[in-house]
């Protein structure tokens, strides 16, 4: 099982109406919520058992409601979610022709904000073999201070589960860049996988090249580090022999309506393969060979094309990247 760990809000993603005025669909979303939702859809059940959970803390309100309903009909758990009174946290986003989207969020007060440490279980369900967690979450207190303690108890467990953390880097939540990034370097110590957009690699290390940026995480102790590079496609980064391998695959190339949720979708689908093919342990992460850590970066590459193909974050199914792999061998 792997289990996404963070926000989960309404997007109150932009549109045109008929006269030409923004105007604003509620959509659910949230960086580990949109990533529990692909990996749900992709990995499915097993002898009937699900195999994605979400961890937080969701309002009982009706947006509340709408967040955990999508959830069961996604094969994802929410055993692990504590219900409260607060309010459901809004993100508003901006779409424009050639900009990334832009985000507003209402968050104060709010219930998966408001993420205390007694509503993480003591011990995880069996099976748990990789805990995700990023995004704002981590920038707003209660939640931060609650998820940080949570992935450092897991990580310093013997045997236990693959950390993953993607940034997944929105400023205009971030006061004090400086503070952020010790703070985040100490997510990163604590970490399996890392994965990033080039773009947070630009906020968080500004004038340092992915690359460099890579190397410098590995030297803080992760197995791999994953980057997304836009239209170019992706690389994973992993230290061998002393030495640091780069493995590239290319982007697929989808008509694009939104990126929205392209990062969240391909962080799923990498995890995903991983969870599939018996990766997911900590040393089997050392063991990838380079021939099986392009297999996972082209499969995320795909799911990562497709949900640009559609609007909002509405990640495929296992089926739809598996005929989409399909169709791209016989062009080859």
């Amino acid at each position: 099982m792997i289990i996404a760990c963070g926000e989960a809000l309404i997007d109150m993603v932009s549109e045109k109406d008929q006269a030409g005025r923004d105007i604003f669909v509620p959509c659910p979303g949230g960086s580990p919520y949109n990533t529990a939702i692909a990996i749900g859809r992709i990995l499915g059940k097993e002898n009937g058992r699900i195999r994605a959970a979400f961890l937080s803390r969701l309002s009982r309100d009706f947006f509340g409601e709408i967040l955990v309903r999508r959830l069961e009909q996604n094969n994802v758990s929410v055993d692990l979610i504590a219900r409260s009174e607060e309010t459901t946290t809004l993100g508003f986003v901006k779409l424009e022709a050639g900009k990334e989207p832009a985000y507003i969020f209402y968050t104060e007060g709010t219930a998966d904000r408001s993420l205390s440490p007694d509503d993480f279980p003591a011990r995880l369900p069996a099976g748990t073999n990789c805990i995700l967690f990023g995004s704002i979450s981590l920038t707003m207190e209660p939640s931060a201070t609650s998820i940080e303690n949570f992935i450092f108890r897991e990580s310093q467990l013997e045997g236990g589960p693959v950390i993953s953390h993607d940034p997944n880097v929105r400023p205009l939540m971030i006061s004090d860049h400086d503070s952020y990034v010790k703070r985040f370097e100490k997510w990163v110590r604590s970490s399996d996988i890392v994965k990033i957009s080039s773009a947070d690699f630009d906020f968080i290390y500004p004038g340092l090249s992915p690359e460099k940026g890579a190397e410098k995480f590995l030297g803080f102790g992760p197995r791999l580090v994953a980057v997304t590079l836009g239209g170019e496609g992706a690389a994973v980064f992993v230290k061998r022999d002393g030495n640091i391998k780069k493995i590239f695959a290319e982007a697929g190339h989808p008509a694009i309506v939104d990126t929205i949720g392209a990062g969240d979708t391909f962080h799923g689908a990498f995890l995903s393969w991983l969870e599939e093919h018996g990766k997911m342990s900590r040393k089997a992460l050392e063991l990838l060979s380079e021939n099986e850590i392009h297999e996972a970066l082209s499969f995320a590459n795909k799911a990562a094309a497709l949900v640009c193909s559609r609007k909002g974050a509405e990640p495929p199914a296992l089926a739809e990247i598996e005929a989409l792999q399909s169709t791209a061998l016989q062009h080859e």
